[in-house]
């Protein structure tokens, strides 16, 4: 044994092991042995995200089209929400990491290259050379298996003990929530509204509720999960499926619109609905991985309302950030985790998912 762990490795794991669109299967898996600066971690919890779902369906992102070339590389074990407990320590990762044997542990979702014009920039979350992200890379398998490593060139954090497993594994989607608040721009008394109150969707309404804007709206299609998005800080919830959600936000500021839109819903109506809400001289924040093209009127965005079109991907620099707000209980987490279940039920939270009538945050305990 070339590397520190309290005992050795076992051989093999369950994994569960993804070979095509509807095509995982639980399995034998070698378990990881760690090289120099490499860490091994045992899985405590995994979280099934909107993009473990997409590529489950086959979405064109992850498996291709005639225009581009699939994301995912089978066979490969998903999973890129996770906390761990370190196991075993490759040469030098303790020193490099501040990590210790029995410490829990995430890795950043993204495995950068650190050679690419990007990561010499310090802009590692958009990595123009491999782009490897847990769960869908040869490079990086993921964390629906008993063990997972993460290679020498990741970003790893330690979590404080104070932070429950439970509420761990949602430090990934909080900190791609993070992100995208940022790339808001917004304003002290901003109006602000967030399309989606998914676990996304509601790690966006907690982070934006820091920024102080004067109205912060949350639009979903469940009443359930709109009460969930007051308990993280919405001051009011609409659903559009009862409501005429355009005209309703345009009565609250004046006949002009939302200063600030984030589209978090997946769905390509949504980005057309904030087009038609945001103020002109708006900032439009899309997020969400689309199953499929979204056409919209880009004269919107261009003559009418010259409006500010951003997008937002990954987490970059926001793990800490999102650690210590679940540190300090901002969020309502008994709420957001609504199903913990075992490896084993794999399929049955991959379609808990994507009905999305009871679920909200959805985990595997391997």
């Amino acid at each position: 044994m070339n590397y520190q762990a309290h005992t050795p490795l076992p051989k093999t794991m369950q994994a569960v092991v993804c070979y095509g669109p509807q095509d995982y299967r639980l399995q034998e898996w070698a378990v990881p042995q760690p090289g120099p600066g490499e860490v091994v971690v045992k899985v405590k919890s995994v979280g099934i995200c909107a993009s473990d779902l997409k590529c489950y369906l086959g979405g064109a992102l992850f498996w291709g089209d005639k225009y581009r070339e699939g994301y995912c590389q089978p066979p490969v074990i998903p999973g890129h929400e996770f906390v761990g407990e370190v196991v075993a320590l490759g040469e030098g990762a303790g020193e490099k990491y501040g990590l210790q044997l029995g410490d829990m542990a995430v890795s950043e979702q993204i495995v950068p290259c650190w050679d690419c014009r990007f990561c010499r920039r310090g802009q590692y979350w958009m990595c123009q050379k491999k782009h490897d992200v847990y769960g869908f890379r040869q490079r990086t398998f993921g964390a629906m298996a008993d063990y997972m490593l993460f290679p020498s060139d990741a970003i790893n954090h330690k979590v404080p003990s104070s932070v429950p497993i439970e509420h761990a594994v949602y430090i990934e989607p909080l900190a791609c929530s993070i992100h995208a608040v940022q790339r808001a721009n917004i304003e002290f008394q901003d109006v602000v509204v967030i399309a989606g109150a998914g676990p996304l969707g509601l790690g966006m309404i907690a982070a934006a509720r820091l920024k102080h804007p004067s109205l912060l709206i949350s639009l979903d299609m469940s009443d359930q999960r709109l009460e969930v998005a007051k308990a993280c800080g919405a001051d009011l919830g609409l659903n559009p499926g009862k409501v005429d959600v355009i005209d309703e936000v345009r009565k609250l500021t004046d006949g002009y619109g939302c200063d600030v839109y984030i589209e978090a819903t997946g769905h390509p109506a949504a980005v057309e609905q904030g087009l038609h809400m945001i103020r002109k001289l708006g900032t439009f924040v899309e997020f969400s991985v689309m199953r499929e093209p979204v056409t919209v009127d880009w004269t919107i965005i261009g003559d009418t309302k010259e409006l500010n079109i951003h997008g937002s991907h990954l987490s970059p620099y926001c793990y800490p950030v999102a650690i210590d707000m679940l540190q300090k209980g901002l969020l309502p987490m008994e709420h957001i985790i609504t199903h913990q279940m075992p490896l084993t039920a794999f399929q049955e939270g991959i379609d808990l998912v994507a009905s999305g009538q009871t679920s909200i945050k959805v985990t595997l305990q391997p």
